[in-house]
């Protein structure tokens, strides 16, 4: 195999190689040695092939055609590792997953229905269905538009994408232990209380406090801290050791890399924006929140985590619900606060009578994105 046709888009605040299922050898050994060729891996600049040298760009989209009823094409998503030839397909990405229904309708595999082209995906890392909806003119998704998402330069048009039916994919329920809290016991942290939500991604949540961080720290602060990391690692691994996706606390980092994801997280407050440098106010959040992705801490903010956010903060007793903002418990919209300004999300979740099993009515999630490049990527002495 000489060369594979790619496409490189941009979505959200992350970037994707693109390529089409069909053109691929089925998934193994053999498939995962073409990507790590395609993106250079493992080596930290990936400097002999696409990816970007970062966790939000070293990213994979496989699409192909719907093999599930009542879904337009078939998606699986890849975190390819930059240090250490791994591909991980436990987990889902928000923001590529906006880009999917764009490229879906340019590459003509779902028909424009204009004015808003709703694409179903069915997600083979969660085995669930995500709804896209994308601005439609002229037959072709619509780019310009006036919305604007922190950590992208410039405005472009809004995609919405639904990630309601995702809930319990990676663990097979909303709550996987069904406690809306529970305490873990970390080797060499102690003892820390966590709130385990699994929608969109599965996720750990922690207060900021409770780690010695105000929760409005920057990226580079955070990082700059190899210890602080090193606790923040161990607890993510017991968080997903007690939800059953690991197999120890040990093994967590070869296992299962990018989920769960660690959410810290803290109420209002005044910060500046660590990209731009603009302040974000006490008033324009609902909740602070900084996220441990790949063993570093997030630039901006996952869209898989936006989602779970949302929905975490609608149910009673959770760590976010406990640092919201009261006035935000009543509404629709939530604002999470994040490193490069402020996200908004759309929750709906229906509590039972114990509490211990809600459904999710609508989990959202706005973004943009943008097709970069088709062309054809060259592998050489692939397989």
């Amino acid at each position: 195999m000489e060369g594979l046709r790619c496409t490189i888009m941009r979505g959200g605040t992350s970037k994707a190689v693109f390529l089409r299922e069909e053109d691929l050898p089925p998934p193994g050994e053999e498939r995962d040695a073409i990507i790590l060729r395609v993106f250079g891996s493992p080596d930290k600049r990936q400097i002999d092939g696409l990816g970007g040298a970062d966790p939000l760009t070293s990213k994979l989209a496989i699409i192909g055609a719907p093999r599930v009823a009542n879904t337009d094409v078939t998606y699986t998503f890849g975190q390819v590792e930059i240090d250490r030839p791994h591909v991980d397909y436990k987990s889902l990405c928000g923001n590529i997953s906006s880009a999917v229904g764009q490229y879906a309708i340019e590459m003509g595999l779902v028909e424009a229905v204009e004015p808003m082209t709703r694409v179903r995906a069915y997600t083979t890392n969660l085995k669930r269905i995500l709804t896209i909806e994308v601005p439609v003119r002229d037959g072709r998704p619509v780019r310009a538009g006036d919305y604007r998402i922190p950590g992208v330069p410039g405005t472009g048009a809004r995609i919405l994408l639904d990630f309601a039916d995702t809930a319990g994919g990676a663990t097979g329920a909303l709550l996987p232990t069904g406690n809306v809290t529970d305490m873990l016991d970390v080797p060499g942290v102690g003892p820390i209380e966590a709130s385990l939500v699994d929608i969109g991604n599965a996720h750990v949540f922690i207060r900021a406090s409770d780690v010695g961080l105000t929760g409005t720290e920057t990226p580079a602060s955070i990082d700059a801290d190899q210890a602080l990391l090193d606790r923040l690692e161990r607890i993510r691994a017991a968080g997903a050791l007690r939800m059953g996706m690991v197999t120890s606390v040990a093994a967590a980092r070869a296992e299962s890399p990018a989920t769960p994801i660690l959410g810290i997280i803290s109420s209002p407050a005044d910060y500046i924006g660590h990209l731009d440098g603009v302040p974000v106010a006490a008033d324009a959040v609902d909740v602070v929140s900084r996220l441990l992705f790949m063993q570093i801490t997030h630039k901006t903010y996952a869209g898989t985590s936006t989602a779970c956010t949302g929905v975490a903060a609608r149910i009673p007793g959770t760590i976010v619900h406990q640092a919201l903002r009261i006035a935000a418990r009543d509404t629709q919209e939530i604002r999470i606060g994040h490193p490069a300004g402020v996200i908004d999300t759309q929750a709906e979740v229906e509590l039972s009578s114990s509490g211990r099993n809600p459904g999710v009515r609508r989990a959202t999630l706005g973004r943009t994105a943008r097709r970069i490049l088709d062309g054809t990527v060259y592998l050489d002495d692939a397989p």
